[in-house]
C-alpha cells in the first residue's frame, strides 16, 4: 500500500502531467474521432508508465546525491518510504505494462516508448554527467512524446511543429539546470557533478538562442501550409501568447525575480517546469489563451467559415 501511496502522490502525477503532450498531434489533427483520442490516451498512459519505471531507476542510482538534496530529499527512495527492492520490482512492473500498451496502439507508439527507454537508461547510467549531452536527452523525452502522439494519430504532421516542441523542451531544460546551479550556489552543496560544468553566464547564452529558435520554428509553423505549417496561416494568431509564454518563463527564471516569488515555496522553482505550468497564474492564463486561439481556429477552419 505504501508503494501505491508513493507513485500516485501528488508530486508524481505533477510529473505525468508532461505525458498529454502526445495530444498534441490529436488536438491539431482535421480528423477528429473517437479512435485518435482513445489511441493517444493509450500512448499517454503508456508513457506514464515508461517514465515511472525510468523515474524509479533514477532514484535509485542517484540515491546518495538526493539525500544531500534540499528538496529531492524528501523523494520515496530518498526518504526511505520505499526499499531500493521494491522500487526494483516496481519499475520493471511499469516497463511491461508500458509495452504492452504500446503494442496496443501501433508500432510506431512502440518504438517511441523503447526509443525513450533507451535515451533514458544512458541518461541514468552516465549521460546526465556529460553537458550539453544531458540537456538534448532531456529534452528528447518531450519530443519523443509529440512524436508517439503523432503515431497514434495516424495523421500527417509538420517538422516545423516537431521542431518547436523539441526546442521548446530544449529551452525548458536549459532552464532546469539554471536554477539547479543557482541552488547549488546558493546552498554550497552540488547535487549534480554535470553542473560543475556548467556556469551560470553559458547557461543564460543558451536560454537565449534556445529561445529565439523555439519562437521562429513555432513562426514558421503558424504560417500555414504555404510552409508545411499548420492547416491555416489564421495560426500566426497564436504568436502573441506563445512570444508572451517564452516572456514570462525568463522573467520566472530571472535570480531576483525567482527568489522573490519562491522564497516561502522553495520546491516551486523553474528547477520543474511542471510545478510553473501548475502554479503560476500568468503562465496558466497565457496557456488558456493559446488553447482557445488555437481551438476556435481549428474549429472555424473545419467548417469553412474563414476566408
Amino acid at each position: 500500500m505504501t508503494s501505491i501511496a508513493v507513485l500516485t502522490s501528488a508530486s508524481r502525477v505533477r510529473q505525468w502531467s508532461k505525458n498529454l503532450l502526445v495530444f498534441a498531434a490529436a488536438i491539431f489533427s482535421r480528423e477528429q474521432s473517437f479512435d485518435i483520442w482513445w489511441s493517444c490516451g493509450l500512448a499517454c498512459l503508456s508513457f506514464c508508465f515508461i517514465s515511472s519505471s525510468i523515474y524509479l531507476l533514477n532514484d535509485i542510482l542517484d540515491l546518495d546525491a538526493d539525500r544531500n538534496h534540499p528538496i529531492k530529499r524528501f523523494r520515496p527512495i530518498a526518504s526511505g518510504k520505499l526499499s531500493i527492492k521494491t522500487a526494483v520490482i516496481l519499475s520493471m512492473g511499469w516497463c511491461v505494462a508500458s509495452l504492452l500498451l504500446a503494442w496496443s496502439v501501433n508500432w510506431g507508439v512502440v518504438g517511441s516508448i523503447v526509443l525513450y527507454g533507451f535515451v533514458q537508461l544512458g541518461y541514468c547510467f552516465g549521460l546526465k554527467r556529460q553537458p550539453l549531452i544531458d540537456l538534448f536527452c532531456i529534452a528528447s523525452g518531450f519530443l519523443l512524446r509529440a512524436i508517439a502522439g503523432v503515431a497514434a494519430a495516424s495523421g500527417t504532421w509538420s517538422p516545423w511543429f516537431l521542431l518547436t516542441v523539441g526546442l521548446l523542451a530544449l529551452f525548458l531544460a536549459v532552464e532546469k539546470r539554471k536554477a539547479e546551479l543557482r541552488t547549488a550556489l546558493d546552498r554550497g552543496v552540488i547535487t549534480r557533478k554535470v553542473l560543475l560544468r556548467y556556469s551560470l553566464p553559458l547557461l543564460q547564452r543558451l536560454e537565449s538562442i534556445v529561445a529565439s529558435s523555439s519562437f521562429m520554428a513555432y513562426a514558421l509553423w503558424s504560417a500555414g501550409p504555404a510552409l508545411n505549417g499548420a492547416e491555416t496561416s489564421w495560426m500566426l494568431l497564436s504568436i502573441p501568447f506563445v512570444l508572451a509564454g517564452i516572456f514570462r518563463y525568463q522573467l520566472l527564471s530571472d535570480p531576483e525575480e525567482s527568489e522573490r516569488r519562491f522564497q516561502d515555496s522553495p520546491d516551486k522553482t523553474t528547477e520543474k517546469p511542471e510545478e510553473i505550468l501548475l502554479n503560476d497564474r500568468g503562465i496558466q492564463l497565457t496557456l488558456i489563451g493559446w488553447l482557445i486561439t488555437t481551438t476556435s481556429v481549428n474549429l472555424l477552419d473545419r467548417f469553412g467559415m474563414l476566408p
